[in-house]
């Protein structure tokens, strides 16, 4: 049977009826060499969502992931006759399964999550898009040798390139690409400081139970703290604000990381 894209309430409602495979794929760009910002906080994203309701899967590092993609965003899984792409579809898409991280929250904290996942993805997905793509320094000591690393040349130029320019169109249009490089990092400041005061001296952002907010706010956090750049100025704002860490290197235990005998309570090496 061939892969169907969801994009109807017919799709979503076929895909509900079908239990969850146990060979389900998610597709994203290789980590080590490839992978950008925006696209690897979305991966994490995903990935502690599906882990947060005790779904299996199996992570598929492709080199052509972005033009794999459907709708061209990324991730997407494949999950049986189905393809499904962003945090966004895969979730409506599992709720229609019955399974949802939101059935502690009433109709007024479903909107404040829903305001708060949104004030995360534009302004600091919109910034790990400007830093990658606008900033000199990032673009050609990170983004090209990153984005082009699994291409041929000239394959590699073109395709950098003609992403560039689709990037640059996008930040144009959400009135990005007039910002100076002090205003992104201001904009990013304001962020974590209101994703901060909302989370307080929890570990999670709602209840004391996880939601789609704190998937997305661990994608994030996780890889500002963690990739490196010419400039360490994203991350060190986003360590101003130690409850964000702590609840990061929570998720990143809890999820992520297999317990051993010799664990011990403190920080995660990856975040020094």
């Amino acid at each position: 049977m061939p892969s169907v894209l969801l994009t109807d309430s017919i799709s979503f409602e076929l895909g509900a009826l079908e239990p969850w495979p146990s060979d389900v794929k998610l597709y994203q760009p290789y980590e080590v060499e490839h992978i950008l910002l925006q696209d690897q906080a979305n991966s994490l994203a995903v990935q502690v969502f599906l882990r947060m309701c005790g779904l299996e899967f199996q992570v598929e590092m492709r080199s052509n992931a972005e033009h794999m993609s459907p709708s061209g965003k990324l991730p997407f899984i494949k999950c049986g006759a189905f393809v499904v792409a962003d945090l966004d579809p895969i979730v409506s898409f599992i709720a229609n399964k019955g399974i949802n991280l939101t059935d502690h929250l009433d109709a007024a904290q479903k909107a404040d999550m829903r305001a708060y996942m949104s004030l995360a993805n534009n302004i600091l997905g919109n910034a790990e898009l400007y830093i990658s793509w606008c900033d000199e320094n990032v673009l050609n000591e990170v983004t090209c040798p990153r984005y082009g690393s699994v291409y041929s040349w000239p394959l590699n130029t073109l395709l950098t390139w003609r992403k560039q320019k689709q990037v640059t169109k996008k930040l144009t249009a959400l009135g990005w690409i007039t910002k100076t490089l002090d205003e992104v990092y201001e904009d990013v400041d304001h962020c974590c400081n209101a994703l901060s005061e909302r989370l307080g001296n929890h570990l999670y952002f709602f209840n004391d139970r996880c939601t789609e907010l704190d998937a997305v706010v661990f994608g994030h956090v996780f890889t500002l703290l963690t990739t490196p750049l010419p400039d360490n100025r994203l991350a060190s704002i986003v360590r101003s604000y130690p409850n964000l860490v702590e609840a990061c290197q929570f998720l990143e235990k809890a999820f992520f990381q297999k317990p051993t005998a010799n664990t011990t309570d403190g920080d995660s090496d990856n975040f020094n």
